[in-house]
């Protein structure tokens, strides 16, 4: 085991109780963005910023295991970090009203760049709950 290993401790990150079974909360550890997420009373941790394009992942929404970002969609799975599902550009053509052309012009070229933005899994940290307190090992 590595020295720097050894020196990684359990952080308090909030009480057990905010994050109740099946959401999700945005808590800093050590200037470090964490989404915590509760899955039947065990709780996971990884990074809160979105390995796509950095928006916060736990502005989005989770169904079951898998935390899809509120932005673009990327999906991932919140007990390993992996990512599950790709990101989605916006489909002008879906839209209720339709888009002045300059608009369009500007949604094909977002898509077009967004398409070459690689979207990565998530890191993950080890937790555990001790008299209440969720922790993070930082």
């Amino acid at each position: 085991m590595s020295n720097q290993t050894k020196q990684r401790q359990f952080i308090d990150a909030s009480d057990i109780k905010d994050v109740p079974s099946g959401k999700m909360k945005h808590v800093e550890v050590q200037e470090e963005e964490i989404l915590l997420a509760n899955l039947d009373g065990k709780v996971y941790a990884l990074c809160d910023r979105c390995s796509h394009m950095n928006a916060p992942l736990s502005m989005g929404t989770l169904n079951g295991k898998v935390v899809t970002c509120a932005m673009h969609g990327a999906r991932f799975d919140v007990t390993t970090g992996k990512k599950v599902g790709e990101p989605m550009a916006a489909d002008p053509s879906k839209f209720p009203e339709p888009i002045p052309e300059s608009l369009q012009k500007v949604f094909a070229r977002s898509a077009e760049i967004m398409s070459k933005v690689k979207t990565y899994d998530q890191p993950t940290y080890e937790t555990m709950v001790d008299e209440n307190k969720v922790k993070v090992r930082m």
